[in-house]
């Protein structure tokens, strides 16, 4: 079985996919990270943030790694821990214009599909039910206000001493969502087949539980 989360940045996709994953017993892919790392990629070789070909090659050779740990998962770029790295705001703040070239998201969106070949799988991110996974059994969108998504995001870099005014990051999200929505490859949208969630009022044990049942109907 495939499930499919998409939604906008901080609408709680990765927090509630990994927890799904782990009570299914399914491979949790985190693709958003993906192309974070592809951006810490970039900015590590000094290379433009629109350099299509340059960062296309580097990430040929380069060697991308999830690895489970206590707190989560941790990210590894050729077995440097970068965790932290990709969540930094110059990171956050350039993924969208790394994420919209053509040709790094066909090296990404091979890498997921062969991770998801490999077993039972929960994948997140922006096109996952409409690009990624098409014919994934259950796809999820999950959306939440940009206020409600700018207190998670401040909570979280709070958490990791990533002190990020909460107006910024709140400008810096809406920003986010014009740029995944109006890019020309796989911009971000609801599938015609994906259950909306709106996360905005609900807890995270809710909204598990909501797909969860979701995910028995189709099973």
């Amino acid at each position: 079985m495939q499930i499919a989360i998409d939604g906008p940045a901080s609408s709680g996709k990765s927090t509630v996919a990994k927890i799904v994953a782990t009570k299914l017993g399914f491979i949790y892919v985190d693709t958003g990270a993906m192309y974070r790392v592809a951006t810490v990629l970039t900015q590590k070789l000094g290379l433009d943030y629109s350099d299509e070909q340059g960062i296309l090659a580097a990430l040929k050779q380069a060697d991308i790694q999830f690895k489970p740990d206590q707190a989560g998962q941790k990210v590894f770029l050729d077995n440097e821990d970068i965790t932290l790295m990709i969540r930094t705001p110059e990171i956050t703040n350039n993924v969208s214009q790394v994420s919209a070239l053509a040709g790094v998201r066909t090296e990404m969106v091979a890498r997921q599909r062969k991770i998801a070949a490999q077993g039972q799988v929960v994948m997140d991110g922006r096109d996952i039910g409409t690009t990624v996974l098409p014919t994934a059994e259950v796809k999820i969108f999950m959306v939440a206000s940009a206020q409600e998504r700018a207190k998670r995001r401040y909570a979280e870099n709070t958490a990791k001493g990533i002190m990020t005014p909460l107006a910024t990051l709140q400008a810096e999200i809406e920003l986010r969502d014009q740029k995944d929505s109006t890019r020309v490859v796989s911009p971000l949208k609801k599938a015609d087949d994906a259950i909306e969630i709106d996360t905005t009022q609900l807890t995270i044990n809710e909204v598990v539980e909501a797909i969860l049942v979701i995910v028995k109907q189709n099973m």
